[in-house]
């Protein structure tokens, strides 16, 4: 059985909870919250044994197999450098860190105490991009030359997420790390991304960072990714993306490709992640944790606990994320090509 100690109790480590839900062999034993209410509300919600409000306590548990951080960006390497000082196998959320230094310090920490550690970018999880991944793998559409992906809703469930000394950044960094991960798939991550172009404003809430942003990707063999995200986009959570190839195109749309359509006057009860109403004509979306990647990914990890192998998606990724991202911001402020410094 191997056992879990989750940092955090907050949005996604609901999610992961869910996606925890059907895979065997696994446990989470205990959960850390900053507050003692949270903490306790989620133990007896998911029948987790123990909490806490001391990570420290949670990280050096000697019975421990996995930690999984579940936390704000800010405290990602904080929360990474303790699970590594006590030698503890871990799991990040996405995106890695605030940027690629923070990204760096946390990778080569986990190296430096011979750990495995996993990256959760649940965008290369889910089972309509692994089935495309597959299709590109089998030579389906041939060589690919450019991958689009959009990600948007109408704006983060916290409100550290608004201020980007804590969260690193706004709609470019919170959404764009999907994109840009997908891009690296289907791409693959053999193909080193060489320079980025972006623009970012804040269109629609008052608040410091970009809620709208465009990034662009030059790759090794000319390969283009594009990302389109925003904190401003209405209807709910919308995860699309298109991928050319010299043979064909693939497309997913895992959130409004769902398989069912309601008309209804009364509510529906929950509909989507950041769904705004559940009246009149809705498509819920069917077992968001499997559809989003959160079952696929955690089961990777407990079995590469198992195994006791690297998972496919790590800290390096994260952090050549955090550097593809960084260039982005870079333009921003340039309005130039920008170079991806690793």
């Amino acid at each position: 059985m191997i056992k879990l100690g989750l940092l955090g109790c907050g949005f996604v480590a609901n999610f992961y909870m869910n996606g925890l839900r059907d895979v065997p062999n696994q446990e989470v034993v205990t959960v850390y919250s900053r507050t003692r209410e949270s903490a306790e509300s989620f133990a007896q919600r998911w029948k987790v044994p123990e909490w806490t409000t001391d990570m420290t306590r949670v990280v050096e548990k000697p019975e421990l197999d996995l930690v999984v951080i579940a936390l704000p960006n800010f405290l990602h390497k904080e929360a990474a450098l303790l699970a590594c000082e006590s030698g503890k196998n871990l799991v990040c959320t996405k995106p890695l860190a605030r940027n690629a230094q923070e990204a760096k310090d946390m990778f080569e920490a986990a190296k430096k105490a011979g750990v495995l550690h996993g990256y959760a970018e649940t965008e290369v999880f889910s089972p309509a991009v692994m089935k495309a991944r597959d299709v590109i793998e089998r030579g389906g559409i041939g060589d690919v030359f450019w991958v689009r992906s959009r990600e948007a809703h109408f704006g983060p469930h916290s409100e550290w997420f608004w201020d980007p000394s804590l969260s690193g950044g706004g709609a470019l960094l919170d959404m764009g790390c999907h994109c840009v991960a997908a891009s690296r798939y289907f791409i693959g991550k053999g193909m080193k991304a060489l320079e980025a172009i972006a623009w970012g404003e804040a269109l629609v809430h008052p608040v410091e960072a970009e809620d709208n942003a465009v990034l662009l990707v030059r790759f090794g063999g000319k390969q283009l990714g594009q990302a389109e995200v925003s904190w401003s986009s209405r209807g709910g959570l919308d995860l699309r993306n298109e991928v050319y190839g010299t043979k064909g195109v693939i497309f997913t749309d895992v959130t409004r490709g769902t398989p069912i359509s309601v008309f209804t006057l009364e509510s529906t009860g929950y509909v989507v992640e950041k769904a705004e109403m559940d009246k009149g004509w809705v498509m819920p979306c069917v077992d968001e944790a499997r559809v989003y990647g959160y079952h696929e990914e955690m089961r990777h990890f407990v079995e590469c606990v198992e195994k006791g192998v690297m998972p496919r998606e790590n800290f390096e990724d994260g952090y050549v994320c955090n550097a593809i991202i960084d260039a982005g911001y870079r333009s921003m402020r340039t309005r130039k090509w920008e170079k991806v410094t690793y």
